[in-house]
């Protein structure tokens, strides 16, 4: 396949370039910055843009099978600011004039819905994090609206916490909800889950918690 991934200096954006190149796909890196991309490939293109010309991404876009976004907040005043929701109108707008449908980003587990028989020390942990962190989950609700509204095929991946270890690719998912106690998950595993997803069309315009 080839596949265009925006974010990919950041720590699932990284992951998603490397495993694909590493699965044999063709992989164009939408990057600000292209010396802060740390991985190196045959199949790897990288693409040096900003996110303000949505009508000159449409181009590096063309021919593309789908899109893959690790972009999100950085920091609470990036999400207070409703950066996530912003980077992804923009990649929306630029998808539609290259013709490419496919679309998947990461978003977070609080924007779910507890799978049923949730243990009480989950649900109360759950209550605090989105209490701590709602700047965070506000700018993605607002993303996952922009999702709802576009014509695209799209999938937005729920993780919990995310940690820095190796891809194991043993993790859980569930359909429009998140797994049972789902409380961390590596991004390497997130970026996996992503591209397991690419060409499952049974969770096109849906979301798809994971977790350990």
């Amino acid at each position: 396949m080839k596949l265009a991934v925006f974010g990919a200096t950041g720590g699932v954006g990284q992951e998603i370039v490397r495993q694909a190149l590493a699965a044999g796909h063709d992989v164009t890196a939408v990057v600000r910055d292209p010396s802060r991309l740390q991985v190196q490939g045959a199949g790897l293109a990288v693409h040096r843009s900003g996110l303000d010309d949505p009508a000159a991404l449409a181009g590096a876009l063309a021919g593309h099978d789908a899109v893959l976004s690790g972009l999100g907040a950085r920091s609470r005043a990036d999400a207070a600011g409703g950066i996530a929701a912003a980077l992804t109108r923009a990649v929306l707008a630029a998808m539609e004039p290259a013709g490419v449908r496919r679309l998947l980003v990461v978003s977070a587990a609080p924007l779910g819905t507890p799978p049923p028989g949730e243990p009480l020390v989950d649900r109360m942990v759950g209550a605090l994090v989105k209490t701590v962190f709602a700047p965070v989950y506000a700018d993605l609700a607002v993303m996952e609206s922009e999702l709802a509204r576009s014509g695209t095929d799209w999938t937005a991946v729920r993780p919990p916490m995310l940690k820095n270890r190796p891809a194991t690719g043993r993790y859980r998912t569930a359909l429009d909800g998140n797994p049972r106690s789902a409380r961390t998950i590596g991004r390497a595993d997130v970026a996996h889950a992503m591209l397991s997803l690419v060409n499952a069309p049974d969770t096109h315009r849906r979301a798809v918690g994971v977790a350990y």
